[in-house]
């Protein structure tokens, strides 16, 4: 596996474990980043590191392809990706100009990733 796929996989087990910390209610939709890396992994067959696997609520000896199945559920039902800011948790920005530099969808369209 190449470092750098290696490197953005921890970093993306990191912003899980921050994004899991979150109350399901006040947590944002997964971020639309960790697609492509899931997608990339998801026939790896080499094994996770221990630790990796307890952060994702894996077995021990669980490899890439089951992190990257992780990632990839996060979606499961998810229409819209995060407003930039509201990673992890939604947050409210106190200037309304702020969120007009980044539209959203309105709830009756799907997101198509």
């Amino acid at each position: 596996m190449h470092p750098a796929a290696r490197l953005q996989f921890e970093r993306m087990i990191g912003e899980y474990v921050r994004w899991r910390a979150v109350p399901e209610k006040e947590r944002s939709p997964a971020p639309a980043w960790w697609w492509g890396p899931g997608m990339e992994l998801r026939d790896a067959l080499l094994p996770l590191p221990h630790e990796w696997c307890a952060e994702l609520g894996l077995p021990d000896h669980a490899t890439y392809a089951a992190g990257a199945e992780v990632f990839l559920r996060a979606f499961a039902g998810q229409t819209s990706p995060p407003w930039p800011y509201d990673f992890p948790s939604k947050t409210e920005i106190p200037d309304p100009a702020v969120r007009e530099l980044h539209p959203q969808p309105s709830d009756d369209s799907a997101f198509q990733p």
